[in-house]
C-alpha cells in the first residue's frame, strides 16, 4: 500500500511537467523513505536525477518498496485540475495495478489511471569532473537562454572566475549574454579553470523554463566539452538534477 497527499497540488503539478520535459512515460521508485526518479531521454542525450523525501509531503505512508510507472501526460492532466486551495492525494494498491488521483477541496473528484510496466533498473549517476561551479537564479538564467533562442538553436557557455557568458551564433544574427559574478542573475561563479562548452537549446530551454517553476535557484556545473548539470534546489531535502550532454563542434 502507498499513499501520500500534497497541500499544494500546484507543487506537484509543477515537478511532474519539469519531469515531462524529457520523458512521457516514467518508472517512479517508491519506498518507506519517499519517491526517486533516475532515466534518460529516449534520445539519451539528458538525463534527470528527481528525489522527494518523505518529508515533503504533508502525509505520506508506504509499507513497502514498489516501482509505479507512469504516463506523465495524462497524470498532469489530472493535477491540472486541482485549485489554488485544493489538495491532491495519491494511492496505488499492487492487486488493482491501477493509481488513484483525488483532489480534494470544495468539493471531491477522484480518477483511477492505468499504470505501466515499469522498467527493472535505474541508469547510473554520470562520473564527470566538474571545473566550473555557478550559482544562479532560475528566473535569469531563463531570461539569458531565451535571449540565446532568439538567434540559434544552441548556446556556448563560458566561465572563468569572475563571469558566465553565453554565446549564440545564427546564420543571421548572434548574441552575446554576459553575467557577472555577484549580479543579480548570477549569485556565484567559481572556476577551477576557464572552462567552455556548447549545449543544445531545444533541450536547455525547454528544462530550464520548466523546472524553474520550482526552484529559485540553479547551480550549474560543467567542464570544456563536458555534459552540463543543473540543479534546482528543491524544499525538504528533495532533489531535480538535470544532466545535459555537450554539442561537439568541429572548429
Amino acid at each position: 500500500m502507498f499513499k501520500l497527499k500534497v497541500a499544494d497540488a500546484r507543487f506537484l503539478r509543477d515537478v511532474i511537467n519539469a519531469i515531462l520535459t524529457l520523458i512521457e512515460e516514467a518508472t517512479f521508485h517508491v519506498s518507506p523513505d519517499g519517491i526517486r526518479l533516475r532515466t534518460l531521454d529516449p534520445s539519451k542525450v539528458a538525463m534527470v536525477d528527481f528525489e522527494l523525501p518523505k518529508e515533503a509531503f504533508d502525509e505520506y505512508v508506504c509499507s513497502e518498496r514498489v516501482k509505479i510507472g507512469v504516463n506523465l501526460s495524462e497524470l498532469l492532466k489530472l493535477l491540472k485540475r486541482a485549485g489554488r486551495d485544493e489538495y491532491v492525494e495519491l494511492s496505488f494498491d499492487k492487486k488493482s495495478g491501477r493509481l488513484k488521483v483525488s483532489l480534494m477541496g470544495k468539493y471531491a473528484r477522484t480518477f483511477n489511471m492505468p499504470t505501466l510496466e515499469a522498467e527493472e533498473e535505474e541508469v547510473p549517476t554520470p562520473r564527470v569532473t566538474f571545473n566550473v561551479k555557478a550559482e544562479m537564479r532560475a528566473g535569469g538564467l531563463n531570461k539569458a537562454i531565451e535571449d540565446a533562442s532568439l538567434v540559434s538553436d544552441h548556446v556556448k557557455l563560458e566561465a572563468d572566475d569572475e563571469k558566465l557568458i553565453l554565446r549564440a551564433t545564427g546564420d543571421l544574427m548572434g548574441a552575446i549574454v554576459e553575467l557577472k559574478k555577484g549580479s543579480e542573475a548570477l549569485l556565484n561563479v567559481e572556476a577551477i579553470e576557464s572552462s567552455k562548452a556548447t549545449f543544445s537549446l531545444n533541450y536547455l530551454s525547454e528544462i530550464v523554463k520548466a523546472a524553474s517553476a520550482t526552484s529559485d535557484v540553479v547551480t550549474l556545473e560543467f567542464s570544456t566539452d563536458m555534459p552540463i548539470k543543473l540543479d534546482f534546489k528543491q524544499p525538504k531535502g528533495g532533489k531535480l538534477v538535470y544532466y545535459l550532454a555537450p554539442r561537439m563542434e568541429t572548429e
